[in-house]
């Protein structure tokens, strides 16, 4: 059985169909939680007990749960050659983003699967909250699907690799009701192999690698995942980045090491990391001075409705334009410098968040941080290298600040290319 609230009932009945359950018994329990008081949240309570009950005793109906069957092959299906139409169709079927899509035609996705040289029915991972197979042909198909042409497969492959290790917590960031996307960082030579954008207005329209790239893992996360909006993503408002959220670092106007090598890999190799992204906020600061530009980024770090506070085991980033960056370097900083100063200096005082937001995050760091006072100061991460620092963008006194979906850590896989 299962337990949801009613803003979460569609979800719930969703992927337990998405799991082979569709008649799954579900508890349904009134939302929102917030504006009831102590005795109506017990009368709440309560009934649910009794339906749980009712539940346990086949009373609320059965679980006639069908055997779920991993179709690792992709099955081919008549659609109109006309493109108006054959658009229409996928709209209606729930196989887009929206926006209008190409074909992705079997020869083309057999090319696309040749490529690689991998079997079209191999399974890369299991992407929640549906857990359907990403097949490497499932792929191709979505990636031929948002524009991708053959030397994008490798990088996709990567990030769905990525998105499915534990610590990215996918499941929780494709059913939220916050604005959560993954945000997918390039790293290494297929950055200038595949002509993306690292530079100038590196996070919005205009590149077609960029673009593409980000497009296809939504339709991969949506389409094979399961999370459509409405049914199994939940989110509130969402974000633009969950059309394509794709940021490329730019190596070359760097101070430091790239990020792939900070996390392991020779600089010579190619590797996409995936974060759990709440969104982007502009930080335009003019100093020249490293002790006033930090400052000014640590107060913009620290607000009381951010996620990284309350919960405390994300993964906030920050992209620094490369004039910052200078600013920084110039005066002897390294990047694990700059990281500490925006952990130990971004602290806040915990009394800033709402009541209840102060009481939620007192039990959900109290194993870290113990019992916090309302005057206590509380950091935005558990430690400094939770914090993610990022060199992209072009020309300008322009850094952006990515708050993280609060549980949440990114992962970096390496791209192979087939030699």
């Amino acid at each position: 059985m299962a337990i949801c609230s009613t803003a979460f009932e569609v979800l719930g009945k969703a992927q337990a169909k998405a799991l082979g359950y569709a008649d799954l018994p579900i508890s349904i329990v009134p939302h929102p939680f917030g504006r009831h008081n102590r005795t109506e949240i017990r009368e709440l309570a309560n009934k649910c007990v009794a339906d749980i009950v009712a539940l346990s005793n086949g009373q609320m109906g059965g679980n006639s749960a069908e055997k779920i069957h991993a179709n690792v092959r992709a099955s081919s299906v008549q659609l109109p050659d006309d493109m108006e139409e054959l658009n229409r169709v996928y709209r209606e079927r729930g196989w887009t983003d929206g926006l209008p899509i190409m074909p992705p035609i079997a020869d083309k996705v057999q090319a696309m699967v040749d490529y690689v040289g991998r079997a079209p029915g191999e399974i890369v991972s299991c992407i929640a909250p549906g857990f359907g197979a990403a097949t490497i042909e499932l792929i191709a198909a979505n990636a031929l699907m948002a524009g991708c042409n053959k030397e994008h497969l490798p990088v996709l492959i990567a990030a769905v690799e990525a998105v499915a290790a534990r610590e990215l917590n996918l499941q929780s960031i494709q059913v939220t009701t916050n604005p959560a996307a993954v945000l997918l960082i390039a790293n290494g030579p297929m950055v200038q192999k595949l002509g993306m954008n690292c530079g100038i207005n590196c996070l919005g329209q205009g590149n077609w690698a960029n673009a593409v790239l980000g497009r296809a893992l939504r339709l991969i996360l949506q389409n094979i995942g399961g999370a459509a909006p409405g049914l199994m993503d939940r989110s509130t408002h969402g974000q633009p980045g969950k059309y394509s959220f794709v940021c490329p670092e730019n190596e070359l106007q760097s101070p430091w090491e790239p990020y792939h090598v900070e996390r392991g890999f020779r600089a010579e190799q190619s590797t996409v990391t995936v974060v759990g992204a709440e969104g982007t906020l502009n930080m335009n600061a003019h100093s020249k001075k490293a002790d006033e530009l930090l400052r000014i980024f640590c107060e913009t770090l620290a607000h009381p409705t951010s996620n990284d506070y309350r919960m405390g085991g994300g993964n906030p980033w920050v992209i620094l334009g490369p004039e910052h960056a200078a600013v920084l370097h110039g005066v002897g900083l390294t990047k694990a410098d700059v990281k500490q100063r925006l952990w130990e200096d971004s602290k806040m005082r915990a009394s800033r968040l709402s009541g209840i937001d102060m009481q939620r995050m007192q039990w959900e760091r109290q194993p870290e941080l113990g019992e916090v006072a309302p005057d206590a100061m509380i950091p935005i991460c558990k430690s400094p290298d939770d914090i993610g620092i990022l060199v992209s963008g072009g020309p300008g006194t322009h850094s952006v600040f990515v708050p993280s979906f609060g549980i949440t850590k990114s992962v970096t896989r390496e791209v192979v290319f087939p030699e």
